[in-house]
């Protein structure tokens, strides 16, 4: 078995037209890798909904990038979406919106249901905030094999 990690990299700018390239790579990378159909659309879901906490809460109305990573191997899929957004403190009324800027992960998960649905659609959600270096969201998910074929 060759464990060599395969890595493609997208930088997008920070608008919800560019989500969907994002959901198209994953599809691409996901169906080669051999996920199931099912696999494949509930990343899909959970990793629009990293996108959109990005595209909606990172920069204002200032444009600004996001970064999109698929690592891959045999086994596994990671994808990792980074923004260098400024801190969520310096926006009017941010309490009233569900974000996953600035906020610690047990925060996080009293918040909205985008990262409760992240967590149930994937085999595992980390959420780290840097202070003047954004978000990062990593999605990761196990690629199961039929045991059926003895």
């Amino acid at each position: 078995m060759n464990a060599e990690i395969q890595k493609v990299v997208l930088n997008l700018p920070a608008t919800a037209e560019f989500v969907d390239i994002v959901r198209l790579n994953l599809y691409g990378i996901a169906s080669k890798m051999g996920f199931s159909y099912e696999d494949i659309e509930d990343m899909k879901v959970a990793v629009s909904e990293a996108c959109n906490n990005s595209v909606l809460y990172a920069y204002g109305q200032e444009h600004g990038m996001v970064e999109v990573s698929f690592e891959f191997d045999e086994e596994a899929l990671s994808i990792i979406v980074k923004d260098e957004g400024e801190s969520f403190d310096r926006v009017e009324h941010a309490a009233d919106r569900t974000t996953l800027h600035d906020k610690d992960i047990h925060d996080v998960q009293i918040g909205g249901l985008g990262f409760y649905l992240m967590q149930a659609l994937m085999d595992d959600v980390s959420v780290t905030n840097e202070a003047g270096k954004g978000t990062k969201v990593v999605l990761y998910k196990r690629l199961t094999r039929s045991e059926e074929k003895v």
